[in-house]
């Protein structure tokens, strides 16, 4: 079902109000005062002691659990530290949504079939997220420990060094010697006093300070993956939620099919047939009475099977073509192609035939594709490309027209990427304003 061009291709002329402002300043000099800088830094001191709370919890529990396994408190002991450790990572994946921006669902709950403590404590230690959940507990102490180090140091000597020129007064004043000591030994020191060396100073100091916000960035990337890979849910858990988010699009793709499907008939092919039984009718009261006028219904009404027959015909087609299902995507795509307004050229480069399901959602999508290039693009020419790279079918239409597609800013492209995404594939759309619109998809090759 095509939708509007503009509308499913999200053109956006000039200056959004929503959208962002560009900054006077480049990225490396705003780095140093921007918030999101500030809230990565804080961050980092923020770790230490967390980390410290954390490891010492963690060690502490499962070091008494292990010792007391001999009797019977070691198993609840164990429990208990599994489970303190699964709520510091709620605190974990807390102070990462509020400093980082991290976003980090929440892991399975735990899998406990019976009522009871001792179903509970068995849950807690054969569920695989409290371990890792131990394990960041673990892990992340000496980590926080070293980017500590490493922020706080940096952050300091830069912001020390270029600060330099406003405080260097304070040795001659209250130190007894010219400046900050670079060097010294027992027969000679260097220090940093004259407007040359004050101002080197500064410019060092300057560079410090330019490249802290990007080292904390560096290191506060380490801490995203050890929050979103042991304290997020598990791969099987995330795989589980993306496949029933799928069945959910792949049920609503279907029922709006039938939806479209019924709406169709009923009101075209369905229509006509009715207003073809009801010219029957009459033309075969008047076949006695007045033969001609019975004979021009029946030449009318013959018209309108005629229509009904191509309305039928179309919307056959529009469900799954028999040329596909007969002769495949290149000559599917080819018959598409013939009823393009703009002139299309198709290249097919296919050994063999992918499963029949992936066939059509590939015909489907170069088909609304060249729908809304023939009515909304404004195109002179397009061209269709498809062929097989490894485990995925490769798709490409590429226009001459207006450009300025966007995923996110109408129905018709985001429609086709929900109908990718819940076969495991993918939609990239490249479409700068003036065009040319580059529009790719991925699907799983499936015999």
């Amino acid at each position: 079902m095509a939708t509007e061009y503009g509308q499913g291709y999200g053109y956006t002329h000039g200056y959004e109000p929503g959208g962002e402002r560009p900054h006077r300043l480049p990225a490396a000099l705003r780095a140093p005062i921007e918030a999101r800088s500030w809230r990565e830094f804080a961050y980092v001191l923020l770790s230490l002691p967390v980390g410290i709370l954390m490891f010492v919890y963690a060690v502490t529990m499962m070091s008494l659990g292990a010792g007391l396994l001999v009797t019977f408190l070691g198993v609840p002991v164990l429990a208990a530290g599994l489970a303190g450790c699964r709520g510091l990572g709620v605190l974990e994946r807390a102070r990462a949504r509020g400093l980082l921006g991290l976003e980090v669902a929440e892991p399975e709950p735990l899998p406990q079939r019976k009522p009871g403590v001792m179903a509970w404590m068995g849950a807690v230690l054969k569920n695989g997220t409290s371990w890792r959940h131990l394990l960041y507990a673990v892990l992340q102490f000496p980590w926080a420990v070293f980017s500590f180090v490493v922020a706080v140091n940096f952050w300091a000597y830069g912001w020390a060094l270029l600060t330099y020129p406003l405080w260097f007064w304070l040795f001659p004043m209250y130190g007894g010697q010219g400046g900050l000591q670079l060097y010294g030994d027992a027969h000679h020191s260097v220090y940093l006093d004259n407007p040359f060396e004050i101002t080197v100073t500064a410019l060092v100091g300057l560079l410090f300070t330019l490249a802290t916000p990007w080292i904390v960035r560096a290191l506060t990337t380490v801490d995203r993956v050890l929050v979103h890979g042991l304290l997020g849910p598990s791969r099987l858990a995330t795989r589980v939620v993306e496949l029933e988010s799928d069945r959910g699009v792949v049920v609503d793709t279907a029922a709006a099919d039938l939806r479209r499907i019924e709406r169709d008939l009923h009101d075209g092919a369905q229509a006509r047939l009715v207003a073809l039984a009801m010219d029957l009718g009459l033309a075969k009261e008047k076949l006695t009475e007045d033969p001609n006028a019975a004979a021009r219904m029946v030449e009318e009404a013959h018209g309108e099977v005629k229509t009904a027959l191509q309305e039928l015909r179309d919307l056959a087609r529009g469900i799954h073509p028999a040329v596909l299902t007969d002769r495949g995507l290149d000559a599917a795509l080819s018959s598409v192609a013939s009823r393009c307004t703009v002139r299309v050229q198709v290249e097919v480069d296919l050994v063999e035939r992918p499963a029949p399901a992936i066939e059509g959602i590939a015909y489907f999508t170069v088909s609304e594709l060249l729908q809304n290039i023939s009515k909304h693009s404004g195109a002179g020419r397009a061209s269709v490309d498809v062929w097989r790279s490894d485990d995925r079918l490769m798709l490409q239409v590429v226009d001459d027209g207006l450009g300025g597609a966007d995923v996110s800013a109408g129905s018709g492209l985001a429609g086709l990427a929900e109908r990718l995404d819940a076969v495991d594939g993918i939609l990239v759309v490249d479409s700068p304003r003036g065009g040319p619109t580059r529009v790719t998809a991925e699907l799983p090759w499936r015999r």
